[in-house]
């Protein structure tokens, strides 16, 4: 995909072709996860990575901030996607003040937009999710997420969850489970799109069906989710050929 990255899986595995549409895997849910929702009432994207590209200016930003503290930045990428910045902070320099460096690492990314731009297939994507209940959950403030939305001309939605609403950020199921309560819809019928494995770990605990992308990761670090697409087209034509009768009864 044009202007996204994708990245090995953790343990080594070759990116997959993304002009391969035949990569798309499907596979059951083990019943405790929840199989794909019977019914989709509302819509939830990751930000990063599934409606932005904003991947070299996140890891320019990590890697400054990596080297102003002598940590290695390898070490410091290897876990950022995904996760907030307060958790990174803290697993790699817990005797600094995280607010502080939160809001540090956050400028640095605010400062370094100029290479920001849609992920291929989002606008078409959320076009669809916006004649329903949709949001936005993403592990970024809300003011790196709402200024990354509007440089790239997607619209702010009303209900977005960040970093600044929750104390627990991905893995843990309290931002989607959060999204879910706001909209006022049933946990079980939210649909996720994510391309992390810790936004996809943290909708399968929010009992959420989960399409991944394997725009920043590649398709085996992704293998708890319910569907495995290329690239965004893939989630909305899915998401088109289930909608309509749902949406209009949002």
């Amino acid at each position: 995909m044009t202007g996204v990255r994708t990245k090995g899986s953790a343990d080594g595995a070759a990116a997959p072709d993304p002009g391969a549409v035949a990569a798309v895997t499907s596979k059951p849910a083990a019943p405790e996860q929840g199989a794909a929702a019977a019914r989709i009432s509302a819509i939830l994207f990751d930000l990063d990575g599934v409606l932005v590209d904003s991947l070299r200016v996140v890891e320019r930003a990590w890697t400054r901030w990596a080297e102003e503290h002598q940590i290695p930045p390898d070490e410091v990428l290897a876990v950022v996607h995904g996760r907030a910045a307060r958790e990174v902070i803290a697993m790699f320099a817990p005797h600094l003040d995280v607010a502080e460096q939160e809001l540090l690492v956050s400028g640095y990314e605010v400062q370094d937009g100029g290479e920001l731009a849609v992920v291929p297939g989002a606008r078409e994507c959320v076009a669809l999710a916006r004649q329903g209940r949709w949001a936005v959950v993403t592990s970024g403030v809300r003011r790196l997420a709402t200024a990354r939305l509007t440089a790239v001309g997607l619209p702010v939605p009303e209900i977005m969850i960040t970093a600044d609403d929750v104390t627990m950020g991905k893995p843990d199921p309290e931002p989607y489970r959060r999204a879910a309560a706001v909209l006022g819809v049933p946990e079980g019928e939210c649909v996720v799109v994510e391309d992390a494995p810790m936004g996809v770990l943290a909708a399968k605990r929010a009992g959420m069906t989960v399409l991944a992308v394997t725009t920043t990761h590649a398709a085996p670090a992704l293998h708890r989710a319910d569907l495995v697409f290329p690239g965004m087209p893939g989630v909305t034509g899915w998401l088109g050929e289930r909608m309509p009768a749902e949406l209009a009864d949002s």
